[in-house]
């Protein structure tokens, strides 16, 4: 495909870096470190094939429903990974436990709502 990468690159925000930290720290408390390190290598296997595929997924429910379609997801379930391809990048904006309220988690980091 001329003019697209065949390896994108992927960037985390910081407050996708937190969430991770979030995640873990959540999962290890609650449940175990075993479980909290199954989980983390997951979401970074959905995170990493990205790098071939960043358009897979949706676009989140949430912002359709505002006439957003720039940002897609993809998931480990329960958990979403949101992100936006910017060129030969693809940004990470949000990893969350996607039972959470998340239309107010995504109007609060993506729209500084």
């Amino acid at each position: 495909m001329a003019g697209r990468p065949t390896q994108y690159e992927i960037l985390l925000t910081e407050g996708a870096e937190q969430d991770l930290e979030a995640l873990y720290d959540y999962i290890a408390e609650f449940d175990s470190e075993a479980s909290a390190n199954r989980v983390l290598d997951n979401l970074m296997k959905v995170v990493e094939g990205l790098t071939q595929f960043p358009e897979r997924g949706s676009h989140p429910k949430e912002l359709i429903a505002l006439g957003i379609k720039e940002f897609r997801q993809t998931a480990f379930k329960p958990y979403r990974v949101i992100c936006r391809v910017l060129g030969g990048k693809v940004v990470i904006y949000l990893i969350v436990d996607g039972r959470r309220d998340m239309q107010s988690m995504l109007a609060r980091r993506l729209l500084g709502a």
